[in-house]
């Protein structure tokens, strides 16, 4: 086997342990609750901690990528992720645990947007190119086969710090296949990080996050909170402005006139919203409203995943005969549909009920790995590091609004119920996954439209699954 597909081995494994970690510890939420005696708030911060500073520090990755090399970043990346899952599993608090998982989002932004910049290093013909994207996008449907019900019988079973822990002889075996197989060549294409540019992107971000989810608990129209937003809203406009006037800015926002770099960052952000969320509340209702243990509920989302997986490695051929555009708003009619359908299953569920609505949402979700070989398409040559940061960055920012947003309507819902605490959470719940379809189902007219072949160039979308640039 060429070297090269080795280093593809090693990026995809790196990235395939940062997926393993968020859907492992999606599963262990109520355990960790009980046992660390977290309110919701705490439990949002675990995760949103994580992806606020992913979000936060990923345009800077792929900066950095630019600046010193993908390969170099990439290995800098591995070992704070790994040291800081070791200390994550040997948190014995809340707050050291998020303090840990907020070092952990440290290490996924160096390694996230250098796993799609080595791909386009390692493999610049288009063909082969495709075939790696869907080997590396096929890493995050193991991870949600595996990672559900690794993390549910870990929490079942042993102490819950190994669904952290699992991470360490996974970073180090990652770590030098990485160091052997990846080639350290690159060029050089920026010289500065664009420091103002972070510090606004990061103070928007955190301040936003913070009123979103610490707004139930201090009011709505509390002092601090609409301080937050505006905080949220001047740090905001303060890096558009930025941006515009930078040399070598973090996101060069001549970007997005490109239709099809746009469209695809857009629909991939409304994804996000839309499946982060539910994704973290559908293990507290598994389990604390159906009655799943752990391993059930883990398991629950075994053949969801296996059924996404087998979609995504079909999805370039699908795409090549409907076109990218159709065949992403597909995947996404279809997981709207899943998400509106799961909101039927009342208390008395159980697994019959669930499962081909999961199935169906793996079907939709598998369909969606030509998105990013078509936001790939639209990254110019030289810039391919800061450019998939934007694509990652857009996924994270989203997602970390989906959980923050749908936990705040969640939590409103849930307060304004009279009935018991299951019942109120249920009703929310439900609630909250009608308005998560209705904001998947906004991506389809997105994708139609910005998708599309180049009808001046007469270029077919699906040749968009095999090139990069």
């Amino acid at each position: 086997m060429e070297r090269r597909w080795w280093a593809l081995g090693a990026v995809t494994l790196g990235t395939f342990m940062t997926y393993l970690d968020n859907n492992v510890g999606n599963v262990a939420l109520p355990t960790i609750q009980r046992e660390l005696g977290l309110t919701l708030a705490g439990l949002e911060w675990i995760v949103s901690g994580y992806i606020l500073v992913f979000a936060g520090l990923m345009l800077a990755g792929g900066r950095l990528a630019d600046v010193f090399g993908a390969r170099r970043v990439f290995a800098a990346g591995l070992g704070v992720f790994t040291l800081a899952s070791l200390a994550a599993g040997l948190a014995t608090d809340g707050g050291a645990l998020i303090a840990a998982r907020a070092v952990q989002g440290v290490g996924a932004a160096l390694l996230t947007p250098t796993a799609l910049s080595l791909i386009t290093q390692i493999f610049p013909d288009g063909p082969e190119r495709g075939r790696a994207v869907g080997i590396w996008s096929a890493a995050g449907a193991l991870s949600m086969a595996l990672g559900p019900v690794t993390g549910g019988f870990i929490s079942e079973n042993w102490h819950w710090g190994w669904i952290y822990l699992i991470n360490v002889p996974i970073g180090v075996a990652t770590l030098g296949l990485a160091l052997w197989a990846v080639r350290p060549a690159f060029a050089r294409v920026r010289h500065s990080l664009d420091l103002p540019g972070l510090a606004t992107s990061a103070i928007a971000l955190f301040a936003l996050t913070y009123a979103l989810i610490e707004g139930e608990a201090a009011g709505w129209t509390s002092p601090e909170i609409l301080t937050a937003f505006a905080v949220t809203a001047v740090s905001a406009v303060a890096f558009l402005l930025v941006e515009a006037r930078a040399a070598e800015p973090m996101i060069d926002l001549s970007l997005f006139r490109a239709r099809r770099f746009t469209g695809g960052v857009i629909t991939s952000g409304i994804w996000s919203f839309g499946v982060f969320g539910i994704y973290f509340f559908s293990a507290l209702w598994l389990q604390n409203v159906l009655g799943f243990s752990p391993t059930e509920a883990g398991a629950a989302f075994v053949p969801m995943a296996l059924v996404m997986g087998v979609v995504a490695v079909l999805s370039q051929r699908i795409g090549a005969a409907l076109g990218i555009g159709r065949t992403v708003a597909l995947g996404l009619a279809l997981m709207a549909a899943a998400i509106y359908l799961i909101s039927g299953v009342g208390a008395d569920g159980g697994y019959a009920d669930v499962l081909p609505w999961f199935v169906l949402y793996g079907l939709g979700g598998g369909l969606l790995v030509p998105l990013t070989a078509a936001v790939l398409s639209g990254m110019p040559t030289g810039r391919s590091g800061v450019a998939s940061g934007v694509l990652n960055v857009s996924r994270e920012v989203f997602g970390l609004l989906g959980i923050t947003v749908l936990g705040a309507i969640l939590t409103s819902r849930q307060a304004a119920g009279d009935g018991p605490p299951l019942a109120a959470f249920l009703d929310a719940y439900r609630f909250t996954l009608v308005i998560a379809a209705v904001v998947v189902l906004a991506g389809i007219p997105v994708a139609l439209r910005t998708l599309r072949a180049d009808r001046t160039t007469g270029e077919p979308q699906a040749a968009m699954a095999g090139s990069a640039n």
